[in-house]
């Protein structure tokens, strides 16, 4: 882990690297409901940051188990997402974010949420702010 201190001087000079993930099931997509900022109330992708070390396929797997509480298998990439949020919990001016968008299938239905997201959808449409580039 990377102290907080220190993790604010890297997030104020450069992009993170993130990756989320649009879970597929019936033909309807997973949405939480976020509880922090930047997007806080908005339902969203779930995702997170990678790892020094880790590969894109297995953030999304470690992220969908820590935050949604199952498994899942990856079907394909997406694209990519990028996003500058001005609005974030570390009193930055703005945050830059790099995300590996993956489709993955859930291996469970017994969604338990992390300490992040408040509440989720299986909803019919992808969020509008999710703009994939190719």
């Amino acid at each position: 882990m990377i102290p907080k201190e220190e993790y604010i001087k890297i997030v104020d000079k450069m992009p993170i690297l993130c990756m989320d993930c649009i879970v597929v099931y019936a033909g309807k997509y997973l949405l939480v409901k976020r509880k922090n900022r930047p997007l806080k109330g908005v339902y969203w992708l779930p995702g997170g940051r990678v790892f020094k070390n880790e590969t894109l396929e297995e953030a999304a797997v470690r992220k969908m188990k820590e935050e949604i509480g199952v498994h899942v298998k990856i079907i394909k990439l997406a694209g990519f997402h990028e996003f500058l949020y001005e609005e974030n919990e570390l009193g930055l001016d703005s945050i830059h974010t790099l995300s590996a968008v993956f489709y993955v299938s859930p291996l469970s239905l017994d969604i338990k949420l992390d300490d992040q997201s408040e509440d989720y959808i299986w909803s019919d449409k992808l969020p509008e702010q999710l703009k994939l580039i190719s």
